[in-house]
C-alpha cells in the first residue's frame, strides 16, 4: 500500500489528482506569506510529493 496511491478511484477523475496537488501548495505558499515557514514547508512538501506522484507520475491505466 502506497503512501498516495494515483490508481484509486478517487484519482480517477484529473480535477482530483489536480486538486490534491494544486491546494497544500497554495496553502504553503499562504503559510509562508502569514510568516510560518515551518508550515509552508510542511504543505509545500505534501503538494510536491502529490504533483509528483498524480500529476508527473499519473496513474497505471493510461494518460488522462
Amino acid at each position: 500500500m502506497q503512501f498516495l496511491d494515483p490508481d484509486h478511484p478517487f484519482f480517477r477523475r484529473p480535477a482530483s489528482r489536480w486538486a490534491t496537488a494544486l491546494l497544500p501548495l497554495a496553502w504553503g505558499g499562504f503559510e509562508v506569506w502569514a510568516g510560518d515557514p515551518g508550515w509552508g514547508v510542511l504543505f509545500i512538501g505534501a503538494g510536491v510529493y502529490a504533483f509528483w506522484m498524480l500529476i508527473l507520475k499519473g496513474p497505471a491505466g493510461g494518460s488522462e
